[in-house]
């Protein structure tokens, strides 16, 4: 897609792609291990109920809770990496496809504003007294600050794979009306 004529800011964007891609196989690789981890503590919980000899970890149940909650928050930055996230397109057939691209771009600024929102406010949690003195009921050495972190990480994320697609939104903005002005 990158001509000639595409504007060097979107060249040099371009070169940013590895990293991109890097941090998302990073994370989807942090996704299967936690959803590995789940499935492992939850076998091991249910045999424990039910198997006399083994025994059932009585910090199951919450650990089992704050990978879901790390999966879910995380899966959901990769989701925007993919395009895959949820989205209104009932009206797709019946808009003009520059007023879709507009509309696009004006869901994924909202969505860069949610990241951003979910790291100031994360990092606040992480940093109130609940989160740094409350402690888990099973687990009483470990910190709830580990069950607010995936928030601003997610953030974090979000902010990431958010600026990739508007920069690819704008990119197709500019080089599509660069092509025009060629053939003209």
């Amino acid at each position: 897609m990158q001509t000639d004529s595409t504007p060097a800011f979107f060249r040099t964007l371009e070169k940013l792609r590895p990293l991109y891609d890097w941090t998302y196989k990073i994370l989807m690789f942090v996704c299967r291990i936690l959803l590995i981890g789940d499935i492992f503590i939850t076998v091991w919980s249910v045999a424990g109920r039910y198997i006399p000899f083994i025994t059932d970890p009585h910090w199951s149940e919450e650990i089992v809770l704050t990978l879901m909650v790390y999966m879910t928050v995380l899966s959901a930055s990769l989701a925007i990496r993919r395009g895959a996230h949820i989205r209104m397109t009932a009206f797709d057939n019946y808009l003009p496809p520059k007023v879709i691209k507009v509309l696009d771009l004006i869901a994924d600024i909202a969505v860069l504003a949610l990241g951003v929102v979910l790291v100031i406010y994360g990092i606040r949690f992480c940093n109130s007294p609940l989160s740094l003195r409350g402690k888990y009921a099973s687990l009483p050495k470990l910190s709830k600050f580990w069950q607010y972190l995936p928030v601003p990480v997610a953030g974090v994320s979000m902010i990431i794979f958010e600026l990739e697609q508007i920069f690819r939104h704008l990119e197709a903005f500019w080089v599509k009306d660069a092509k025009k002005k060629e053939v003209a």
